[in-house]
């Protein structure tokens, strides 16, 4: 038998997760880099590292249907290296790392999605907006 989750649960256990981002004294970070995300969070980062952008604080608002959304969008940073967006490491504001997530252009249904995945040294990144969702199931 499946394990499902209700709303709640997945609110709380979304919740959980963002709150981690939250811990500290500051703001939590994205960092966007090329290639494709490592297999887990915990292993080192893989791929160039285009841009850091930090967060709001409190980074996510409160969940609902388990998605908690990025809050303070657009956030935007300033390109450190040329490449193609692939992954993003979102980390707390002691760069302690909380996830790992997709990066997308608007619309493509990332986790974290940019207005361009096409980053250029001293440009301008933006990121539109971001989720984080604990599935039903």
């Amino acid at each position: 038998m499946a394990t499902r989750l209700t709303a709640a649960t997945r609110n709380a256990a979304c919740d959980a997760v963002v709150d981690l981002l939250d811990a500290g004294s500051g703001a939590a970070t994205i960092k966007v880099y090329t290639g494709t995300q490592p297999t887990l969070a915990s292993d080192a980062a893989t791929g160039t590292l285009l841009v850091t952008i930090t967060t709001a604080d409190p980074a996510f608002g409160a969940s609902s249907s388990g998605v908690a959304t990025l809050a303070g969008t657009p956030l935007s940073a300033t390109g450190v290296a040329a490449g193609t967006a692939g992954w993003a490491r979102i980390a707390d504001s002691a760069g302690v790392t909380v996830l790992d997530g997709s990066v997308t252009a608007t619309g493509g249904g990332g986790q974290i999605e940019l207005a361009t995945t096409t980053i250029s040294v001293g440009v301008t990144v933006q990121i539109t907006s971001g989720t984080v969702t604990m599935p039903a199931g």
